[in-house]
């Protein structure tokens, strides 16, 4: 009876070890297939100061060593400026990055989202004025619930003809363009240390990071498979290397937008026309305020679109 008891014992106890490396086996598992969110560290060309990044590594990266992953590179807007340190957080509340991150959307992208040196807009009063309880938080279980779109008084109203653009700037002040040196590095070293897809590497964009997004697709057509700026326009000077590349554009543009006037994206996207660019989405969002990038982001479309925009291997080439 005693040699019995022992044996029961023992099987007892090998069937509880089992089943606790069952559960850790399943436990590593759900850790393989949860996202993550990286700070990334660089020295910025810009002031020789050390600075972070994130990027994002989606859903199931861990579990497919063998899988290319495609890159979203995403350009905050004038209000998520900061020192790249115990400010980056503030990258969170807009984009791509609060889709996957805050609202656990399942996105299949590498996001890499800089942020812009305050430069001399620290003093602007939403800037000036901004709290890390702004900061949207990613919740244990569930999602926070999305803020509130814009509200405008505007009428909606037809665009009116702008002809010439001769004396209008092509970039806002101290924006994205001061960045460029430090954006081709962050690119190249995630390009360089996970696996990504060099013939899908994505650009988009908000506002002032809109603007950004067009003069990066101009400065470097080869390097982007497809570029979605919104909110921001393109200046009729930086189209002819987006149109010699036919770079993939969705462009988007609100209609009631009280800080980039509607009236400017034409004279680009008519530029583009003329160079023979037949690669060109506009999307005039007429209803929405500046923020429509939350219906843009919280939306499918350009998601699956981006997707489906792959560079060829000829300007893979030109990339060598």
């Amino acid at each position: 009876m005693h040699k019995i008891r022992e044996q029961m014992t023992l099987c007892l106890a090998v069937i509880l070890f089992m089943a606790g490396c069952s559960s850790a086996r399943v436990n590593q598992s759900v850790a393989d297939t949860e996202p993550q969110l990286l700070r990334l560290g660089y020295q910025s060309s810009i002031d020789d100061t050390r600075r972070q990044y994130f990027v994002y590594l989606p859903a199931g990266y861990q579990q497919n060593s063998a899988k290319q992953w495609p890159v979203l590179l995403f350009l905050h807007g004038n209000g998520e400026r900061g020192n790249g340190l115990d400010e980056l957080d503030y990258t969170l509340i807009h984009g791509p990055l609060y889709e996957a991150w805050v609202q656990k959307r399942d996105l299949p992208f590498i996001l890499v989202v800089p942020q812009l040196h305050l430069f001399q807009m620290g003093e602007l009063p939403y800037i000036a004025n901004r709290s890390p309880a702004d900061i949207p938080q990613r919740l244990t279980a569930g999602v926070p619930p999305r803020p509130a779109m814009f509200q405008s008084n505007q009428p909606i109203a037809p665009a009116e003809p702008v002809a010439d653009m001769s004396q209008v700037p092509p970039l806002l002040p101290d924006g994205w363009e001061r960045a460029e040196q430090d954006l081709l590095a962050m690119l190249q070293s995630v390009q360089a240390n996970y696996n990504t897809d060099p013939s899908r590497v994505y650009l988009t964009g908000i506002s002032y990071g809109g603007f950004g997004s067009w003069f990066m697709a101009s400065q470097h057509p080869q390097l982007f498979a497809a570029v979605v700026p919104v909110v921001g326009w393109g200046h009729p000077d930086l189209m002819p290397p987006i149109a010699k590349a036919q770079t993939p554009l969705w462009v988007f543009a609100a209609g009631r937008d009280s800080a980039i006037h509607k009236n400017y994206f034409y004279p680009g996207i008519e530029t583009l026309r003329q160079l023979g660019h037949h690669q060109v989405r506009f999307s005039m969002l007429e209803q929405a305020e500046h923020d429509a990038w939350r219906q843009v982001y919280a939306g499918e479309d350009i998601y699956h679109w981006l997707l489906q925009q792959q560079l060829s291997p000829e300007h893979l080439a030109e990339q060598e």
